[in-house]
């Protein structure tokens, strides 16, 4: 059991610090995405794509072990960080900019017209309606991220999942595995109910 609170433990700090990093990459991408210039559109387009379609453990395994032959070498720890900045703020930026597009361009002319700066207009009026119009989304993927940790373990971080394999091995059955998959559920099923309410609650908004 202490090895286990150990990773669940450094999971939770995993968590804590990929969660932020995706969601500031995605409103990076979602504000650039609606600049009126194509050269600022285009490019973006493509590094959100290709950081969408490349599978987060091929993306982690490059950064750890692929790196360090061009004499970069994140760490184990920078490698996990920098991999889910790229790939989890791309679905983050997606998202966020359908809820900016959600948003009705009035509502950014009525706070210009209250004497509010653009950039403040923007971070007080527009940010807050387009993050509750796809709270649903955000919390889904979300919840992906925390489950995708797990592959953490392949660069020896010591998450939940790499300790439970560590105590497996002097355990000698598949008790510590079971303990951790409980653990994941224990964490994540709160989260699943929340998101089952926003979307209940999506769907009874649409219907008016």
């Amino acid at each position: 059991m202490p090895i286990l609170w150990r990773g669940l433990l450094q999971t939770l700090l995993l968590a804590a610090i990929v969660v932020p990093l995706g969601l500031l990459h995605g409103m990076a991408i979602a504000l650039l995405s609606r600049a009126s210039s194509r050269w600022v559109r285009w490019p973006l387009a493509v590094w959100t794509d290709t950081f969408r379609a490349l599978p987060p453990l091929v993306l982690l395994i490059f950064l750890y072990a692929g790196l360090p032959f061009l004499g970069v070498d994140l760490g184990p720890w920078g490698a996990v960080a920098l991999a889910f900045f790229l790939n989890t703020g791309s679905y983050y930026g997606e998202v966020l900019r359908a809820g900016l597009d959600s948003v009705p361009p009035g509502q950014m002319e009525a706070a210009r017209a209250l004497g509010l700066r653009p950039a403040l207009a923007l971070w007080l009026v527009v940010i807050p309606q387009a993050v509750r119009n796809v709270l649903p989304d955000l919390v889904s993927n979300t919840l992906e991220v925390v489950k995708l940790t797990s592959i953490a373990s392949v660069v020896a971080v010591p998450e939940l999942l790499f300790q439970a394999r560590q105590a497996q091995s002097v355990t000698y059955n598949a008790s510590p595995i079971v303990a951790a998959a409980l653990a994941y559920f224990i964490i994540l099923w709160p989260v699943v109910r929340l998101l089952s309410r926003l979307e209940n609650r999506a769907v009874l908004t649409a219907r008016g």
